[in-house]
């Protein structure tokens, strides 16, 4: 037994619709107190102490068993090992209470040697390998059902390096404090995927990398007697369109705290609303809340989406500008390369100006009310209400545009009318 200061373990895996994906590297992000890490495949897992500063020491003296890929197991996993020199190595794989399932023994050159571990019936399985008196271990889970296959293990064979880590200067400066929010990207080849969180306990997350489909599992959303379609970018799952919801009232009227959600209708047209869902002013989209990511008006188990989950969008969908790049933290210009036309739907903007629709997010120039009850700008501006306020006079939105290649994020007049959009809560 040993204690030490109490850390998370954040374990990362990478999915296309099911199937399993090899990262590449993890970038992990800390969106509240600043400071970056990176790791590099086979090391996915990065333990951080909950208030403070996350270590990892590169010890080539040391023998080390490092996390399977992918774990939990889909089939099977590949677990690698680091010996500093050349001596035997004894492995034993147990079950949850202990009992030995198999156990493997052989003399193994320095360097990182692999293994194709092929897992049984059992749900939880301990590797655990011993050289020169070291020990090390990892826990495997089984993702799949292999009910009736035999427990194997298979030599794959080694490297004489030491595998690739997180680099030490950079996860000593990686700061973290529980309530912190984190932004992890994953990558893949060319690709990237992103996802927000602010772990309280340990967590296995699993980067998704299907993208212009319907959410795997949630193709369709009923909502007040309307159907939404959903549309999966990367590790998003958005409403593919605009909310419709609630009670249409006239434009020159404020929304109220009264137990009824009420919408605008573009020009006060019912017409409007079913071509470009309903206009909200802040207030009532949150349903008088000012958490960030509040439900508000959206289905349930959906919410509104932060800024921070915004940016993750544009980055996911731009070409030039990806995920966590400091040009998404622009507000009151426009940003990024081409991220606007391929949030754009392919027509219906006024002057030719019509997007590419890349990612199926199919964003509509839904126009605007401003804080007189006018409204303005259909066929040439779509604005989306962020769940994230500035202060009491101004919140957050975006605004995709007829003739700007990129995107705005602007403050603005809780009492403005604009669209609104709904995430997935995970």
């Amino acid at each position: 037994m040993f204690s030490q200061r109490l850390t998370l373990e954040l374990t990362f895996t990478a999915e296309n619709n099911g199937d399993y994906v090899q990262l590449d590297s993890i970038k992990v992000m800390n969106r509240t107190q600043g400071g970056e890490t990176v790791l590099y495949w086979p090391d996915t897992v990065l333990s951080i102490y909950n208030v403070g500063i996350s270590e990892i020491i590169r010890d080539e003296s040391a023998f080390r068993v490092f996390p399977g890929y992918p774990n939990p197991a889909a089939g099977h996993t590949t677990i690698s090992l680091y010996v500093p020199a050349k001596d035997k190595v004894s492995i034993m794989v147990t079950g949850p209470l202990g009992r030995m399932i198999l156990r493997h023994e052989r003399v193994l050159d320095q360097g990182t040697h692999s293994f194709r571990f092929t897992p049984g019936s059992g749900n939880l399985y301990f590797f655990n390998a011993q050289w020169r008196g070291q020990r090390s271990s990892v826990k495997i889970l089984q993702a799949g059902n292999n009910s009736g296959s035999m427990v194997t293990l298979d030599y794959t064979g080694s490297e004489t390096s030491f595998p690739q880590l997180k680099a030490a200067e950079e996860v000593r400066d990686f700061v973290f404090s529980l309530g912190d929010e984190l932004l992890c990207i994953g990558y893949a080849e060319t690709l990237q995927s992103g996802m927000l969180d602010s772990p309280e306990e340990s967590t296995t997350y699993t980067f998704q990398f299907a993208t212009n489909i319907p959410c795997p599992g949630t193709p369709t959303v009923e909502y007040e007697g309307q159907v939404y379609n959903t549309i999966q970018i990367f590790s998003q799952c958005w409403l593919k369109e605009n909310l419709n919801v609630g009670t249409m009232i006239p434009g020159g009227q404020n929304q109220s705290n009264n137990g009824i959600i009420e919408k605008y209708c573009y020009n006060n047209e019912p017409d409007s609303c079913a071509k470009y869902g309903g206009l909200y002013q802040w207030n009532e989209i949150m349903q008088y809340t000012t958490q960030q990511g509040a439900r508000g008006i959206c289905p349930p188990g959906w919410h509104l989406p932060t800024d921070e989950e915004w940016k993750v969008l544009e980055g996911a969908v731009d070409s030039q500008y990806g995920i966590g790049d400091p040009e998404w933290d622009i507000s009151m210009q426009y940003r990024g390369f081409d991220a606007e036309i391929n949030l754009k739907t392919n027509n219906g903007w006024n002057a030719n100006g019509n997007g590419i629709d890349l990612f199926g997010f199919s964003g509509l120039p839904g126009g605007g009310r401003n804080y007189l009850g006018t409204f303005y700008n259909a066929g040439n501006y779509g604005i989306w209400w962020t769940s994230t306020e500035i202060d009491i006079n101004n919140s957050w939105a975006l605004q995709l545009s007829y003739c700007y290649p990129g995107v705005l994020l602007g403050y603005t007049l809780p009492v403005s009318g604009f669209s609104a959009r709904c995430l997935r809560d995970d």
